[in-house]
């Protein structure tokens, strides 16, 4: 699937979310189930090509900065984690996506991070972006058996980084933190 068709895919689910796109919280999080509409609309295999291109995208954000980001924010950050703050980004949109991953520490300036920052509710992760792919193929097929054995061929030779790029430091680390991500450091260490 061609990423500008994907990336207009997951902004027709933010539009129909309405003004909860950028700030959600379980468990009456509107955009999953709004992306599983958008995605029941197209053909099976359409939505099988979604789900790889997916696995592209939120492989692209396997990243040490981010990783270290995510760590700050959530209050620490593991493997499952930070999947989930991936797939959750990639809902917040293409801008939003793209920004996180050059540069993660412009996620100091989201709202939610902000509050989050304060003590209050928030959360940018999700827990797969595998739930509404799955359900909108259950939907038109029945089942996603054959969801998953057409996701696995397409994925099968696709190399899988074993450690995320970048440069990489202690997240616990007080100092390299205000060093790599300043703006994320003074909102969550102060």
């Amino acid at each position: 699937m061609d990423i500008n068709e994907w990336w207009g895919l997951v902004e027709r689910a933010r539009e129909a979310a309405g003004d909860r796109a950028d700030d959600r919280d379980p468990p009456d999080d509107p955009l999953p189930g709004a992306l599983t509409d958008v995605l029941a609309g197209l053909e099976p295999e359409r939505i099988a090509a979604f789900a790889v291109t997916a696995a592209d995208v939120t492989r692209s954000a396997y990243r040490w900065p981010l990783w270290n980001a995510a760590y700050l924010i959530e209050g620490g950050c593991g493997d499952d984690g930070f999947m989930d703050f991936r797939d959750g980004l990639v809902l917040l949109g293409r801008e939003t996506f793209t920004r996180a991953v050059a540069d993660p520490d412009s996620l100091a300036g989201l709202p939610v991070v902000a509050r989050m920052g304060r003590g209050e509710s928030g959360w940018i992760g999700y827990e797969s972006l595998s739930v509404p792919i799955a359900e909108a193929y259950r939907r038109l097929q029945g089942e996603t058996a054959s969801l998953d054995v057409a996701v696995e061929a397409a994925l099968r030779d696709r190399i899988r980084p074993a450690d995320p790029a970048g440069e990489s430091w202690d997240a616990e680390d007080t100092a390299a933190n205000r060093l790599h991500l300043p703006r994320l450091a003074a909102v969550f260490e102060g």
